[in-house]
């Protein structure tokens, strides 16, 4: 009986020993996590971003929707590159450029006897002014732009004038852009970018009696922008 009785008085014991150390060892492990293998780290890839650059490019994919006449029903769906700059010199203002290229097809606006059927049209911007910055965090923001200077357009009918289409004639025109730009921060660097814009121009007609006209249009381009490293 007493043999017994000790026993289970010594077994009571390890078991109350070893739960003890196991709590431990527990409280530890928990309080003390370690970086070794398995142990997820949290890091934050947009921590370090910071509006203080002072300058940044980008260049994206662009589409123009544009009218090659006057008297033209039928608008163009134009694809090309969109390519622009900024330099800035406050943390809300800054001087931008911006290059685009646009390439297509359009309608034409007379009779079917000339047996042109949409003929290759393209169009080029190169325009600069004043950039802002509106709200903006560690994520992204959003930015304002008027830019003013000249677009060139050009057509491709096969033999025929732009009077027979009723098309502008190949010249280069007053351009204004007014839009902006929205950004989603992937790094400190590197920006995805969303431009839309309404693009009006002035193109006229060389024919008599002389046409010209103001057109607003909507352009759209998706692409990258690098912000690079000189601080303000």
């Amino acid at each position: 009986m007493r043999t017994s009785v000790r026993f289970l008085a010594s077994l009571a014991a390890v078991a109350a020993v070893a739960l003890s150390a196991g709590t431990r060892a527990q409280a530890q492990s928990s309080a003390s996590p370690t970086a070794g293998n398995g142990t997820y780290i949290a890091s934050d890839p947009l921590a370090n971003v910071r509006y203080d650059n002072r300058y940044d490019l980008s260049l994206g994919l662009a589409y123009d929707h544009m009218k090659a006449g006057a008297n033209v029903l039928q608008g163009a769906n134009l694809g090309g590159l969109d390519l622009s700059g900024s330099y800035w010199f406050s943390g809300r203002w800054a001087v931008e450029g911006s290059g685009r290229g646009y390439f297509g097809t359009s309608g034409v606006g007379s009779s079917n006897t000339t047996q042109v059927h949409g003929p290759f049209v393209d169009e080029f911007f190169f325009t600069g002014g004043p950039e802002w910055l509106g709200p903006h965090n560690k994520h992204g923001d959003l930015i304002a732009h008027v830019l003013v200077g000249g677009a060139r357009f050009n057509s491709h009918l096969d033999g025929t004038t732009p009077l027979e289409q009723n098309f502008y004639y190949n010249q280069f025109a007053p351009a204004v852009i007014i839009g902006g730009h929205m950004d989603l921060n992937r790094s400190p660097r590197w920006v995805f970018r969303i431009t839309p814009d309404a693009v009006m121009t002035h193109y006229g007609m060389n024919s008599v009696p002389k046409v010209s006209q103001f057109d607003v249009n909507f352009a759209i381009s998706v692409g990258v922008e690098y912000r690079f490293k000189k601080k303000r």
